[in-house]
């Protein structure tokens, strides 16, 4: 397999990856924050002011084509930040929510939102509107069909701890929060998927990602840690960052993002292209003894259908 998986050819900040079937074009795409990892300016503003990077994989996942920008987002004057997108398909729509903040903050401050779009293609978007949920600071949401209908959503409350809070939903359009999920430390980046009869939620820690289990999506329990140790595969040092899992079958790939500068000796600490730069990896995740695992090396293929 390619590895690293992907890097964006533009400003090579590639994060936040999530896949989704075009149906149009009958390839898989991977829609990203891409990250201005290339931009001078102060503090944080490398981080803002990014648009969505799109590549497409004509072979199944296994390699992958820089195709540009999603166009068509911006509602209000300016130049501003579009962060962790989540896309779901249904009944003929594609439903992106994505975390938007108004301009470009240097530092970690103002208000966050999930911003709601609808798509026939993935190209022209319609702006829903921005969710009302628990605060002002919410961002990465995660969306998944609920067994007795209606969604579910999960998100980051940066507001309160930055805990991962919930919102229900019957038509994906109107939402209703309903509270925290997951209260056990600080965390980011919600993903929620069915593998081997049960579901999951993995969220970055930003020491790997914590593994939880449910059999209800009401009640979760600790079932794991993973892409915590650095693989020995080229930019594939350090923790595993905001990851997307897609299960095919009886196999499930978990796309994630790396900043292999900061891992480097000398790296940590620095703030440099080096240091900001990201790349996209695979790695395939079993089940063993009621956990969630997942080994770096392990030489395979993606192949999504």
């Amino acid at each position: 397999m390619q590895t690293p998986l992907y890097r964006d050819p533009i400003h090579d900040g590639a994060t936040d990856p999530t896949l989704i079937y075009n149906r149009q074009e009958r390839q898989w795409w991977m829609v990203y924050t891409s990250r201005r990892a290339s931009a001078e300016g102060p503090g944080v503003a490398w981080v803002h002011g990014s648009d969505l990077g799109v590549a497409s994989s004509p072979d199944g996942g296994r390699t992958w084509t820089y195709r540009g920008t999603l166009s068509g987002l911006e509602f209000e004057w300016g130049r501003n930040t579009f962060w962790a997108p989540e896309i779901v398909y249904r009944e003929g729509v594609y439903h992106m929510y994505v975390s938007y903040i108004q301009g470009v903050p240097t530092a970690w401050v103002g208000s966050r939102t999930i911003l709601h779009y609808s798509s026939p293609d993935l190209l022209a978007w319609k702006l829903e509107g921005p969710l009302k949920l628990s605060s002002d600071r919410v961002i990465d949401a995660c969306i998944f069909e609920k067994p007795a209908g209606g969604f579910r959503m999960w998100y980051k409350d940066e507001a309160n701890n930055s805990f991962t809070y919930a919102a229900d939903s019957d038509d994906l359009y109107e939402w209703k929060p309903i509270g925290p999920a997951l209260t056990h430390r600080a965390h980011e980046g919600p993903n929620v998927f069915r593998f081997h009869d049960s579901y999951w939620m993995i969220v970055d820690e930003w020491s790997g990602q914590g593994v939880f289990r449910s059999d209800d999506l009401e009640h979760w329990t600790p079932a794991g840690h993973i892409l915590a140790a650095s693989g020995k595969r080229e930019d594939d040092a350090g923790f595993g960052h905001h990851a997307d899992v897609v299960v095919v079958g009886d196999e499930a790939y978990i796309f994630y993002f790396t900043h292999p500068g900061r891992a480097a000796r000398g790296g940590a600490g620095q703030d440099g292209r080096e240091q900001r730069r990201s790349s996209v990896q695979a790695a395939r995740l079993r089940v063993r003894d009621g956990e969630l695992i997942c080994d770096r090396d392990e030489e395979f293929e993606v192949r999504l259908p």
